[in-house]
């Protein structure tokens, strides 16, 4: 990695690629995976780890077997003037996954985990009654292909 802490070189890019894969493996393991000594490997993580490109480490959870049938992608139209703090409230609320500030025809999409369809109701019901919300568009998801959390394009 640079001095800049700007731009990732190839070593940083096969280093972040081998922890998507897995992360839980020893610095032995993931420096054979990418032709570094163990020593060499813990200190290009710690630097991406203090450039920020790093943010954590987590387990990842089959959500189905947890019981989470019903997913579904709420997108979200919003009238009021502070978009960001209304999207903060959504965000607070429970089965609420994840939402994203974003441009199109919604101000906001938001990702519900439910476990049952009377959840899904009462949750996109909740969207719609935040202060703000002018009206929402769900989509059930029938079957997730890939995560995001499976994402290794760096």
């Amino acid at each position: 990695m640079n001095s800049k802490n700007t731009k990732l070189d190839e070593i940083d890019r096969k280093l972040m690629f081998e922890l998507v894969r897995n992360s839980n493996r020893s610095y032995r393991t993931l420096a054979k995976a990418v032709g570094m000594s163990p020593a060499a490997t813990i200190e290009r993580v710690r630097a991406l780890e203090n450039g920020g490109y790093i943010t954590g480490y987590g387990a990842r959870f089959d959500y189905l077997l947890l019981g989470y049938e019903f997913m579904a992608v709420v997108e979200i139209n919003i009238s009021a003037k502070d978009i960001l703090e209304v999207e903060n409230n959504i965000a607070k609320l429970n089965h609420v996954a994840a939402v994203w500030d974003s441009t199109g025809q919604y101000d906001a999409i938001g990702i519900v985990m439910c476990k049952s369809r009377g959840d899904l109701s009462a949750t996109v019901k909740k969207i719609l009654a935040v202060k703000g919300v002018e009206k929402t568009n769900t989509s059930v998801v029938l079957n997730v292909v890939k995560r995001l959390t499976e994402f290794d394009g760096v």
